[in-house]
């Protein structure tokens, strides 16, 4: 598992790709003589993570990209003869005798015999396997190894070669990287979806050699791609390729971008954390004033009342004030009142005869 390896030493490269990304960041954005964000501030740390999630994501599309850019270059049987996937026995006879025609060594001159005769040796090659219809069954699903297995004649021979010699080994090595890695202290991460997306992967190809039929799920990206890019559509071995480098693309962003997600996450978490603590506090101070003015207030009633106290008739009688004071300033102070004694003094103004007093 090389390209698992090749995941433990690509970690430490983004580190310096952000860095010098960031450096050009701040030179495009920041004026001449303004200050920069200095490292280890909080504005700092916060561009440095979002470019390097920008760099690893880059990365990684480039990957897929990449991944099957590689597939469509290695071409297959079918586009090598030119036959669609459905293609009957004798439409592959018909067509490897209309290409036989123009590359067969005979046919071509002395300087390109050497390279006619290899490429027709590779078409007698697939047209004799497409043919075959165990050879077909297992090509479509192993890939062109299938050529080398001796011994295999029937399609369980070749079930059976292929998923006890090449799946359930190559899931056997990725499981013990995964397990060893994790010792070290590398994807511990996300350790419960890395193994169910091996698991996931390793039952959908076992499903996929041994079933009849394409899946499902290869017949939805051939209709999607062939649609939307005009390429040639997967065969099964093509797409469980592609999915293992997906798989390890997977894997290569839970290592790197997972953790800076959470801990953005944490911050944010952190930060509203320390808003709430900063209410709390806010809150407590008030109700803490609040007691201590209502505490003030009272000593100062007290105060105001002492003269008054033993004697009931001056009680009573400052009782009697107080509560008409608050009654009149109530109703004073009430919008429709003072409205209504407005209108009132401005009737007695305007009815009044000259020269009598209030009317001006």
């Amino acid at each position: 598992m090389s390209a698992i390896l090749s995941l433990v030493g690509w970690s430490f490269l983004p580190g310096l790709a952000s860095s010098w990304i960031q450096t050009i960041y701040y030179g495009i954005t920041i004026r001449a003589g303004d200050p920069k964000p200095r490292p280890g501030t909080p504005r700092h740390e916060e561009h440095r993570r979002r470019i390097h999630i920008l760099v690893v994501t880059a990365y990684l599309l480039y990957t897929i990209y990449e991944a099957d850019y590689d597939l469509r270059r290695r071409s297959s049987y079918y586009t090598d003869l030119g036959v669609p996937f459905a293609s009957t026995d004798r439409e592959i006879k018909s067509r490897f005798r209309r290409l036989a025609a123009l590359h067969h060594p005979d046919k071509t001159s002395p300087d390109s015999a050497a390279q006619s005769a290899s490429y027709f040796i590779h078409l007698k090659l697939a047209a004799d396997t497409l043919q075959d219809v165990a050879k077909r069954f297992a090509y479509e699903r192993f890939g062109d190894v299938i050529v080398n297995w001796e011994k295999c004649s029937t399609i369980k021979d070749f079930v059976t070669r292929g998923v006890l010699y090449t799946t359930l080994p190559h899931y056997a090595v990725a499981a013990a990287m995964i397990y060893v890695l994790g010792l070290f202290g590398y994807m511990e991460f996300g350790k419960f979806y890395r193994w169910l997306i091996l698991m996931t992967l390793c039952l959908f190809e076992v499903h996929t050699v041994t079933r009849p039929e394409f899946p499902p799920l290869l017949n939805l990206v051939n209709a999607v791609m062939t649609r939307l890019t005009l390429r040639e559509a997967y065969l099964p071995f093509q797409l469980i390729e592609l999915l293992r480098k997906v798989t390890l693309t997977v894997y290569i962003a839970l290592s790197q971008i997972g953790p800076l997600l959470v801990q953005d996450s944490k911050t944010k978490k952190a930060a509203a954390e320390d808003d709430e603590k900063t209410l709390r506090e806010s809150l407590v101070r008030l109700e803490t004033l609040s007691k201590q003015i209502d505490a003030d207030a009272g000593r100062l009633m007290d105060m105001e009342v002492a003269p008054f106290k033993g004697d009931p008739g001056s009680i009573s009688n400052l009782q009697g004030k107080m509560r008409e004071w608050l009654v009149q300033n109530t109703i004073r102070a009430d919008p429709m009142v003072r409205d209504a004694v407005g209108r009132s003094l401005t009737k007695r103004r305007v009815d009044a005869p000259s020269g009598a007093k209030g009317n001006r």
